[in-house]
């Protein structure tokens, strides 16, 4: 489904379907109550019917109403007006996108409300909600009956101005985020690492620096770490480096590092077959990666950013790597592979080395779908955050909390740390069965030295997370958002 949004003026439309939205005060605002008075007080009369309060989440449908010629006026509960979010108008505007499904005309009628959101926020957030609730990954869907119609959504609003230039960055990361989504939800046969690095030169379209390193490159360098992991699969593996210079060349950029399993068996330590058509989507990180640069090039970002994808795929064959192997990272590091499965970390030792070895960033961020451990721990609301650094790990935090990108800092220590200790190499892959999430973190600091740095692994938020009015397909784009903000608000 695709949907058309702009701003319009203070005229109530004449067609179409109209919106409303409605705090618990049943406050209609003056151009609802201006609908009610043509309808011959239509609205009110269905408000008493039908006990609609005005809740969070509650709505009401007036099919072809008296006095107009409106095909629906919609009624959206929004709860108390001084607590409402500017999440909560995203999900109305996602619940929008859900009523024209079908096609056609929609408005929304914006009023300001008791929140300090200015009514410019408001519309720009609702229209960034009916963007991703129109989200549909359909293009494997040859009868077109399937295919949801055209929208277009006019919101009205006293003064458009804000709204513009606020929506203009949501646009970016609705943009962003969809990429992401498109990436999750490819089959393997069709985004192979190859393909995947392909998808990333396109970015150059946007004015990003990209290069991709080959296998043979990566051999030069030492990523035995990561190469290893990709061994056993006949699609080579590749590291992409995305550069957006958006300030001046001398300041210090900031990095994002993309764990890239295209498809992860789990190697000769092979996964259960139920549920492994899920693992198309252990690239989830090097997706939200590329989304993030996406949006930042959309919008001309004012900082200068690196995102690194680590680009491979995990196969058993004659060639794969063995339980018991020894490689050597990028680092010199030396580390036992004791479990095939527990790969992304390995491929994240040598793009993580590679990152602040080349580019000393101000701090990295890297996000893996790492550990089935971590949805145990905190379900899919949450990314688990591991950290070196307090600073980034607040500023996360209070970020996630505004745009609905959660995390939660998750605990590392000397004793995890020596649980990844072996005596037949610097370390080993897994730390056994406690604390997996935690032994993993361990494992990625160090490839870090010194540099301010987050891991999140999200392994429960970006696929297959919970329906949201806003995300309500497979793969949810998260991180997305929460990464654009914490550049746009502490960065630039």
């Amino acid at each position: 489904m695709s949907i058309t949004v702009s701003f319009s003026g203070t005229s109530v439309p004449k067609n179409g379907t109209v919106f409303i939205l409605v705090p618990s005060s049943r406050n209609l605002g003056a151009w609802g109550e201006a609908l009610n008075k043509q309808t011959g007080q239509a609205i009110t009369r269905a408000m008493r019917s039908q006990s609609f309060k005005g809740d969070a989440g509650q709505s009401l449908t007036i099919i072809a109403p008296h006095g107009v010629r409106l095909e629906r006026i919609i009624l959206l509960g929004v709860g108390k007006a001084d607590t409402v979010s500017e999440h909560d108008f995203e999900n109305i505007g996602g619940k929008i996108a859900g009523f024209l499904a079908k096609g056609g005309a929609g408005h929304v009628l914006v009023q300001g409300f008791e929140n300090g959101v200015s009514t410019g926020e408001i519309a720009a957030r609702v229209a960034l909600g009916a963007e991703l609730g129109a989200y549909r990954f359909d293009r494997y869907k040859t009868d077109k009956k399937d295919k949801p119609k055209a929208a277009r959504l006019a919101i009205a609003l006293s003064s458009s101005v804000q709204a513009k230039k606020l929506y203009s960055e949501f646009s970016a990361i609705a943009e962003g985020m969809t990429t992401a989504r498109d990436l999750v939800n490819e089959p393997a046969n069709i985004l192979t690492p190859p393909e995947f690095a392909r998808r990333a030169r396109q970015l150059t379209k946007l004015g990003i620096k990209v290069e991709v390193l080959s296998e043979a490159q990566m051999k030069r360098l030492g990523m035995g770490a990561l190469l290893g992991v990709g061994q056993g699969s006949v699609h080579p593996s590749q590291l992409v480096v995305m550069q957006w210079q958006g300030a001046a060349k001398s300041k210090q950029p900031i990095a994002f590092i993309g764990k890239g399993v295209c498809f992860d068996t789990g190697g000769i330590s092979i996964k259960p077959s139920a549920g492994m058509e899920d693992m198309k989507g252990d690239m989830g990180g090097a997706a939200a990666v590329t989304g993030l640069m996406t949006s930042l090039a959309r919008r001309k970002a004012k900082a200068n950013v690196i995102g690194v994808l680590g680009l491979v795929e995990n196969m058993p064959s004659g060639t794969a790597q063995r339980p018991g192997d020894i490689v050597t990272s990028m680092s010199g590091q030396t580390i036992e592979v004791l479990n095939t499965d527990a790969e992304g970390r390995l491929v994240l030792a040598d793009a993580l080395w590679y990152t602040q070895n080349r580019f000393k960033p101000k701090f990295m961020i890297d996000l893996a779908t790492l550990t089935g451990a971590i949805m145990i721990a905190l379900g899919q609301d949450y990314a688990g955050m591991f950290s070196n650094n307090d600073d980034l790990c607040q500023k996360l935090d209070t970020i996630g909390k505004r745009e609905h990108e959660r995390v939660w800092r998750m605990p590392m220590n000397d004793n995890f740390n020596k649980m990844i200790n072996t005596p037949n190499a610097d370390m080993k892959n897994i730390g056994g069965r406690y604390a997996g999430s935690s032994t993993a973190a361990q494992f990625l600091q160090r490839f870090v030295n010194n540099v301010p740095w987050v891991h999140l692994d999200i392994a429960g938020t970006a696929m297959g997370s919970p329906k949201t009015p806003t995300s309500k397909g497979w793969a949810s784009g998260y991180g997305v958002k929460l990464l654009d903000r914490l550049v746009r608000a502490y960065y630039e």
